[in-house]
Formats: C-alpha cells, sequence, structure tokens
C-alpha cells in the first residue's frame, strides 16, 4: 500500500495525517476539523461520524465537513432526546 504524509494544521500545530492512496483517512480521536472546534461535544462527535461515512463515499473533505456539521444540526433538531446523552 503506498502511504502519503498529507498536513493538517491544527491551532498552529502541524499535525500529519497518513493517507492511502486515493482516499483521506477519517477523523478520529479528537482530531476533527477546526470548524468544529466550538460546536458542543454532541454535536461535534455526530458530525465527525457523519462527516466520516461522506469522506469514505466521496472522498471530499470540503464536502464531508460541511455536510457532516448540517446533517448532525437536522439529527438532533428531530432527536432532541440525544443531546443528553
Amino acid at each position: 500500500m503506498d502511504l502519503i504524509v498529507v498536513f493538517r494544521f491544527k491551532q498552529s500545530n502541524v499535525v500529519g495525517c497518513l493517507v492511502k492512496k486515493g482516499g483521506i483517512m477519517p477523523w478520529y480521536n479528537g482530531d476533527y476539523p477546526p470548524s468544529y472546534k466550538n460546536q458542543p461535544k454532541h454535536l461535534r462527535d455526530k458530525a465527525v461520524e457523519i462527516a466520516n461515512d461522506i469522506l469514505k463515499e466521496s472522498g471530499d473533505e470540503g464536502i464531508a465537513i460541511a455536510t457532516g456539521l448540517k446533517k448532525a444540526r437536522e439529527y438532533f433538531e428531530e432527536h432532541p432526546q440525544e443531546k443528553e446523552k
């Protein structure tokens, strides 16, 4: 398997990410897009889950980030009781 190193910037620190040839690896363990930083934890976690699924399908990080957050907000509007978990 060919690996490529891609750098993401997180709060002025460089975070190296391994990328499989043909696609970016998903976010995990507190590594999430900077635009999710100020979101409540329940929303951020759901957005990361959704964004990872989209990233696997499309490979487009920008679409995955935006759609993940939008769909997570919609999810919690439809399931407000899930915010407490």
